[in-house]
């Protein structure tokens, strides 16, 4: 089991925080840094000030500070950016990282915070995954075009013309892509066509077993037996004694009985147990939501006493 750290910057947050929780990360053995890719806070009782930061010139810079660890998205927002330059990007962040870069790839779905930013929302779900199903063709296809070659596309949304397809990411034929959520037929069969990693967020122990289920049928029924690495992710909450573990909870507006429900939320053997759940579904990675990014400690803590049990 390969424990990846999850940020969630628009919540309020400086690249100088996200770096020093990357740098954290790397020097505690964890296995990757992950961060969301959205402009606008959620939720109440939060203020998202700074304000945000985007998500892949923040990995650009991580990729020249860090060594090790694995960089990426939970998840892209397909709605956010044209196809050819997306691939663009992340095939530079991925050379700049020297092949770290995992791309994790979403249709989109926070209607305000493209409101907020003049980014044009398509009104139907249908709509989102027919764009989003597409440019995963484009930005699969663009990487893996052989140098020299020229990429062309002829979809309801997207027209590329003989395309150079350049510049290739560090990784060949690409890196890894990164498919989440629950969806019951669509997302299982994009999974099954286009990932290599499959990942349920912050769902139930049984409600993920029931997802990676429906991931897999859809794979076997392409016939793709095997070459997903299925994964989940979780909002952490870890403490040695109650106290700690309600001074974290109340810390990110949350109640420590709902966390334990649904999160990895108390003492270090309870999250170690939780964990053990999770990998029986067959999970090998789990991406730990880390709300307080001020909290280094709370790192140190499960790097020190949940980390070293699962390896």
């Amino acid at each position: 089991m390969r424990l990846r750290i999850f940020l969630e910057p628009q919540q309020g947050a400086t690249y100088e925080d996200q770096l020093a929780v990357a740098k954290a990360t790397e020097e505690l053995g964890f296995d990757a840094l992950f961060r969301s890719d959205h402009y606008l806070h959620m939720g109440e009782g939060t203020s998202g000030l700074p304000g945000p930061t985007d998500a892949w010139i923040t990995l650009a810079g991580l990729a020249r500070e860090t060594s090790r660890i694995r960089l990426g998205t939970l998840m892209t927002a397909a709605t956010f950016r044209y196809p050819g330059p997306l691939a663009i990007a992340v095939a530079q962040v991925d050379r700049m990282s020297g092949g770290r870069v995992e791309f994790g790839f979403g249709a989109g779905w926070y209607e305000e915070e493209h409101a907020a930013y003049g980014i044009p929302f398509p009104t139907t779900a249908r709509e989102r995954f027919d764009r989003y199903e597409e440019q995963l063709d484009i930005i699969t296809g663009l990487w893996s075009t052989p140098v020299g070659g020229t990429f062309r596309y002829e979809g309801k949304y997207y027209r590329l013309a003989e395309g150079p397809a350049l510049p290739k990411p560090e990784q060949s034929p690409r890196p890894p892509v990164l498919i989440g959520g629950t969806g019951l037929r669509r997302t299982p069969r994009l999974a099954a066509t286009f990932a290599d990693e499959y990942n349920v967020p912050f769902s139930s122990v049984a409600d993920t077993g029931a997802a990676f289920d429906r991931t897999r049928a859809a794979a076997a029924a392409v016939g793709r037996t095997g070459g997903i690495v299925y994964s989940a992710a979780q909002v952490l909450c870890v403490g040695r004694d109650e106290a700690e573990i309600a001074r974290r909870a109340e810390r990110i507006g949350r109640r420590v009985d709902e966390l334990r429900l649904n999160g990895l939320a108390g003492t270090p053997a309870e999250v170690v147990d939780k964990i053990g759940r999770f990998a029986e579904l067959g999970a090998e990675r789990m991406y730990l939501q880390l709300l307080d990014m001020a909290d280094l400690e709370h790192l140190e803590l499960v790097a020190a006493e949940v980390a070293r049990q699962l390896d």
